[in-house]
């Protein structure tokens, strides 16, 4: 049986009726990384240097070493990266059980609010509405949060103010909600971050993380092409880099659409 599905994927994706969407963005040196307050600890942006392009270096070969922050780019978020999770078993990247990094998604669409509202927030009540036309959220889905974010760049991508971030992203009951009631397997966002800009100020502070690390789930952040994925019927392979110990990585996120 297993070799069966497995055959007939291939041939799906080998006859164009299951097509693949590329949600990562390009990790590069003028990708935004996220500023944290002056007197905390920066993550560094990704780096790369030459060690040889065909040349005196190494003249058949072209390689470079590359230096990052674990949350740079499009980037994963294992449970250990949060205060809450940092107890949990199988909590780092290294850990993680492997069929977690393949699951269903539900892509929730927010971009005409994200649009007027830099601060968006969504709410169990946005879920209500989505899952009214959809059903119901399954559990061990991924929650998508589409805002279009993903299509700034530069200074507006990061929209930094005197005040910090102004980003969409969840209030803090629909996040509680998301992760108790509907036991996704993770969030995904446009943004840098799974919370909003201004999550700080929210009780608990910064809802996304609080609530999916303490139970073990995850965070997929700085995603792109949310567009190009159904509300419902995809399925996302989101496998971080096995660093030992590691709270998150830059990762190629891939879902599958079936046409």
């Amino acid at each position: 049986m297993s070799g069966n599905l497995l055959a007939s994927l291939a041939n799906a994706l080998g006859g164009g009726e299951v097509r693949v969407v590329d949600l990562t963005h390009t990790l590069s040196p003028d990708f935004p990384v996220i500023v944290m307050p002056p007197e905390l600890g920066q993550s560094a942006p990704f780096r790369m240097e030459r060690i040889s392009r065909y040349d005196s270096g190494g003249p058949a070969w072209y390689w470079n070493n590359l230096s990052f922050g674990e949350h740079t780019g499009t980037h994963f978020d294992a449970p250990i990266h949060w205060y809450t999770g940092r107890d949990l078993p199988l909590n780092s990247v290294d850990t993680l059980p492997p069929a977690d990094m393949i699951a269903p998604a539900c892509v929730l669409d927010c971009s005409e609010q994200s649009a007027k509202d830099p601060d968006f927030l969504f709410t169990v009540s946005d879920v209500a509405r989505w899952e009214d036309e959809h059903g119901r959220i399954p559990e061990r889905s991924w929650v998508l949060l589409r805002t279009d974010w993903s299509k700034k760049s530069g200074a507006a991508y990061a929209n930094l103010q005197a005040d910090g971030a102004h980003t969409p992203g969840p209030d803090a009951e629909v996040m509680r909600f998301l992760v108790e009631e509907r036991g996704i397997i993770g969030l995904g966002t446009e943004t840098i971050g799974t919370d909003a800009g201004q999550a700080g100020h929210f009780s608990p502070p910064y809802p996304a993380h609080h609530y999916l690390h303490g139970a073990g789930r995850y965070g997929l952040q700085c995603l792109t092409n949310l567009d190009q994925l159904p509300p419902t019927g995809s399925l996302i392979f989101a496998a971080p880099l096995k660093i030992q110990n590691g709270s998150g990585s830059p990762l190629r996120v891939l879902a599958l659409v079936q046409d």
